[in-house]
Parts: C-alpha cells; sequence; structure tokens
C-alpha cells in the first residue's frame, strides 16, 4: 500500500519561501514518477513540478520556473519542493503525487496514488 504524507505547508509572506516534503512509504520508488500538484479554491488542479526517481530529472509549470525546485532524498524515500519568491497566486492545497511509469505526465489523471495535501497561503 503506497502511503504519501505532505508537510511543510503555512502561512508566509509575499517573497518568502517554504519548502513542502512528501514521505512516501510502501513500495520501491526507484521506477516511479514523483510529482506535486495545485488546487485553489474553485479552480481546477494543476500540475507544479515533477522528478523521476531514478534519475532525478526535473520538470516544471512555466508558472513555477526558477522560483521552485524539487528534488529526492532516497535515503528517505522523500520528495521535497522548495519554493522562493512566493506569491499570492501561489496560494493553494499542495499535493504530492506518485506515478508507478518511467514517462512524465502533466495530468492528474497519469498519478495513482495522492498524498492528502498541504495548505499554502502567501500574504499580499
Amino acid at each position: 500500500q503506497v502511503q504519501l504524507v505532505e508537510s511543510g505547508g503555512g502561512l508566509v509572506q509575499a517573497g518568502g519561501s517554504l519548502r513542502l516534503s512528501c514521505a512516501a512509504s510502501g513500495r520501491t520508488f526507484s521506477t516511479y514518477v514523483m510529482g506535486w500538484f495545485r488546487q485553489a479554491p474553485g479552480k481546477e488542479r494543476e500540475f507544479v513540478s515533477a522528478i523521476t526517481w531514478s534519475a532525478g530529472s526535473t520538470y516544471y509549470a512555466d508558472s513555477v520556473k526558477g522560483r521552485f525546485a524539487i528534488s529526492r532524498d532516497n535515503a528517505k524515500n522523500t520528495v521535497y519542493l522548495r519554493m522562493n519568491s512566493l506569491k499570492p497566486e501561489d496560494t493553494a492545497v499542495y499535493y504530492c503525487a506518485a506515478r508507478p511509469r518511467a514517462a512524465v505526465v502533466t495530468t492528474p489523471l497519469g498519478y495513482d496514488y495522492w498524498g492528502q495535501g498541504t495548505q499554502v497561503t502567501v500574504s499580499s
């Protein structure tokens, strides 16, 4: 049973930083793609970033490129999302997701496992 547990959300002023963590358990994730998505009130869930667990290849939505950084710690089975220069429009619930395939996709439908989400609020 795959479990994903996010942490690290909170309230921050515009221009500030946060680091989200996603602790993964239940499988060997070496062939997985791990993704971060977010969902603001009244909006669809959208892709933020992804990383291939084996090679560490990274992918970003244009809206966060240059401000966010995804990484993973193999020993801890944990994926991180470092968010810098936060903007009010980054406010959303952030979800960690796991895809048991090698190819990266940006649609939520391509991910089989999800965490419970963590709230990120950026005040202006």
